[in-house]
């Protein structure tokens, strides 16, 4: 057993364990530095409940996608968790409206969001949005520059963005022009700019139509071509979730897309080693669509503890605590009220992250309805992961296109007869 497995091993066996009477174990990845500041509000927590003993399980992303799954089917798990698979997983969030001291509180700031974490047709209060993230684009300010390429702009399209990106490669020797991450959530919203609709009449998955198709074709010739990143969805399996935030950091690519949740990790890592913009998303023939989406903090069934647990997720969705916690993490806030009444404080001396941010905000505005409706749609996370599998497959020569998409469509129908 190699010392990573091992880590995993390790890390699933702690989530599993069972909390005692007064424990609340919270397992918790970072993005960026949300881990830090999570760890100053815990201590403020402690301070405040010294009855309740909250345990912060730091783990790597890659063992809340793959290990706690499994944990809860078991009916284990830590008693709170942050994810991203919300509403696939909705089954084993604990309804917490019974424990809350005010669930209009809940309703009123939250409620717009709630249908992402519960299950179809349930009026459940199952936990809240730590952020709202949107899918988009960034840039190398500076190498741009250096090159003498001008940046695309509002209404440009995915090629233009990629042979803008492809011209400063070639003058400034980086390894591609642009990466994405290895993220089904990743291209859908590219997927729907190209016309894609992934919900059927039914409610049900549709099948590959030609929008997947489009953009798809589009990812794998730029491959080929030696315009993408080959390694970040080649050098990885099945489902597995790969970002190429480091390769923007480190100045190999000079056009990157994944999301708004990685301000602060940019931010933070590059410093002042050069200029970088959030750009949106590129246009396809039907829009400029990003995902929305985010994490959640949620509340999981099977605790022994569940007024404790209501207890901390009460602090942490206070008011005064989602605002502290955006500014200081540098993430959307996905409270009503603290969105309202905006005028928050970032705490950054960062040039580039007040602009990035606002440009995420004005991006929101072209989110398509196809994409709008994928974070509360029970399938996604289905569909998201024969995408990328199937996809990558053929990036790496192992299948044709068309091969491909009709392995998509089985490996979707394969989950979905499965879940019956």
């Amino acid at each position: 057993m190699t010392r990573y497995t091992m880590g995993l091993a390790l890390a699933a066996s702690l989530m599993a364990s069972t909390a005692l009477a007064g424990d609340v174990r919270m397992m918790w990845y970072s993005d960026g530095v949300e881990g830090e500041v999570m760890k100053d509000l815990v201590a403020r927590f402690k301070a405040e409940n010294p009855g309740i003993n909250l345990i912060l399980d730091e783990v790597a992303y890659k063992v809340v996608q793959e290990q706690l799954q499994i944990q809860l089917e078991a009916g284990e798990g830590p008693d709170i968790a942050r994810v991203t698979n919300i509403k696939t997983l909705a089954p084993h969030w604990l309804d917490l409206t019974p424990y809350l001291a005010d669930p209009a509180y809940w309703r009123t700031n939250f409620g717009a969001h709630a249908d992402w974490m519960r299950v179809d047709g349930s009026d459940a209060i199952t936990g809240f949005m730590t952020q709202l993230t949107l899918t988009g684009g960034f840039a190398n300010a500076t190498l741009f520059e250096q090159a003498g390429v001008a940046l695309p702009g509002k209404g440009a399209t995915w090629d233009d963005w990629v042979n803008a990106a492809d011209q400063v490669a070639k003058s400034q020797g980086t390894a591609a022009a642009f990466a994405i991450d290895r993220s089904g959530h990743r291209i859908s919203g590219p997927n729907v700019s190209y016309g894609a609709n992934y919900i059927g009449a039914d409610g049900k998955p549709a099948p590959v139509d030609d929008g997947v198709k489009t953009f798809a074709g589009k990812l794998v010739n730029w491959v080929a071509e030696g315009k993408m990143l080959k390694d970040t969805w080649v050098a990885a399996s099945g489902s597995t979730y790969r970002a190429a935030a480091d390769d923007f950091i480190n100045a190999q690519i000079p056009f990157y897309y994944s999301g708004s949740w990685q301000i602060a990790n940019l931010s933070t890592k590059i410093g002042d080693g050069f200029d970088w913009v959030a750009t949106g998303s590129p246009c396809g023939t039907a829009g400029c669509s990003g995902l929305a989406g985010g994490a959640a903090l949620v509340a999981v069934k099977y605790t022994k503890n569940p007024a404790e647990v209501a207890k901390v997720m009460e602090f942490f969705a206070r008011e005064d605590i989602v605002k502290e916690f955006s500014e200081r993490t540098l993430f959307l806030p996905a409270h009503a009220a603290v969105a309202a009444k905006g005028g928050l404080n970032w705490q950054t001396q960062d040039k580039n992250v007040g602009a990035a941010l606002d440009a995420f905000v004005a991006a929101s505005a072209d989110i398509l309805p196809g994409a709008a409706a994928l974070p509360a749609w029970k399938w996604a996370s289905a569909y998201y992961g024969a995408m990328v599998n199937r996809i990558s497959q053929v990036m790496a020569g192992e299948l044709k296109l068309d091969e491909a998409f009709a392995k998509i469509d089985s490996d979707i129908a394969e989950q979905v007869a499965a879940a019956k």
